[in-house]
């Protein structure tokens, strides 16, 4: 499964293990990097699933009081 099919659960899930990770402070320069990476990407995809389902909520919402 790619980044981008991951649904905001999944991708929130990767990333408090990425944080997790960083937190332990257990890693190597290079693999703290590459953690940091990874977290930003989970935390765009969890931001663009908030956004659509705001979107949609806001449509819905459009719709009902126009009826």
């Amino acid at each position: 499964m790619s980044t981008a099919d991951l649904t905001y659960e999944q991708a929130l899930e990767k990333l408090d293990e990425q944080l997790k990770l960083l937190e332990d402070g257990n890693l190597s320069l290079d693999d703290a990097l590459n953690a940091v990476d990874q977290a930003r990407a989970y935390l765009k995809i969890c931001t663009e699933r908030l956004e659509a389902a705001k979107k949609r909520i806001e449509v819905r919402a459009e719709t009902d009081s126009t009826e």
